[in-house]
């Protein structure tokens, strides 16, 4: 057992196999210490967000981002575990499996925006009469939808990357090209190429990016200064590292500080 982490494991539940008395529930928990949730599943359809910190969903292999600006829409008996850093501060949101038809049958990011986040906050609220909420519910429903960025990261788990994954995934800073790797696992360029487009479905560029931009908005929702990120990650300047960013995010580093 890790020092100072928190383990939590919950049940796993076939979607819609209990009947549950709401058609949305929102819920708020602020973790004190870094929080790991092992591989569950709900009833419910759910939606991951936070107001504070970066937290992260894992389904099979692909771990998805969770932000202040970008949530996770969950379908309901979805198999998945969880981890959220120290000080963080998570939303979860269900929706009753009869009650709520799913965005989607995946999991897939949704844009959490100023309106979308008052709705869902508003249902927590104490005294909301009945006609209030389902308006509320009603208009939750009706701005769900899929973000135009996700950030996503598949992790590779072939003997050939393996070396690879592990110091990159400790150090996404490190600097090293493909040419390097190659040499590196006594390959070609060409085979490390090949075998992240079979385990990933993308190159070594672009998933290393992703790795990055995982990594920076974990950095910047705990406040981290973004001049030290980009540097850490090997950015000749400021705006190249915001250009990079909003590529990948649709968003400036700034959106996702706390």
């Amino acid at each position: 057992m890790e020092s100072g982490v928190d383990h939590r494991s919950l049940p796993v539940f076939e979607a819609g196999s209990v009947e549950v008395p709401f058609a949305i529930y929102h819920f708020q928990e602020k973790v004190s210490r870094e929080t790991r949730w092992s591989a569950h599943s709900h009833p419910t359809h759910e939606l991951l967000w936070n107001d504070r910190g970066a937290s992260q969903v894992t389904v099979g292999d692909k771990t998805w981002t969770i932000s202040r600006n970008t949530g996770v829409w969950m379908p309901a008996g979805m198999l998945h575990s969880g981890m959220a850093p120290a000080d963080s501060w998570c939303n979860s949101t269900h929706f009753g499996f009869h009650a709520v038809t799913s965005i989607s049958d995946t999991p897939v990011a949704v844009e959490v925006d100023e309106l979308l986040r008052l709705l869902l906050k508003r249902l927590a609220a104490p005294g909301l009469s009945e006609k209030s909420r389902r308006i509320t519910e009603a208009a939750v429903v009706d701005n769900l939808a899929p973000a135009t960025h996700e950030v996503i990261l598949q992790i590779p788990h072939g003997d050939l990357l393996r070396p690879l994954v592990q110091a990159l995934t400790k150090d996404p800073g490190d600097q090293r090209t493909l040419a390097d790797w190659a040499a590196e696992l006594n390959v070609s360029s060409r085979t490390v190429t090949r075998a992240f487009q079979t385990e990933t479905g993308v190159g070594f560029s672009a998933w290393l990016g992703m790795l990055r931009l995982q990594w920076a908005i974990t950095q910047l929702s705990c406040g981290e200064d973004t001049e030290w990120i980009a540097e850490k990650l090997g950015y000749r300047s400021l705006s190249a590292f915001g250009a990079a960013f909003k590529r990948g995010t649709g968003s400036t580093p700034s959106a996702f500080r706390p």
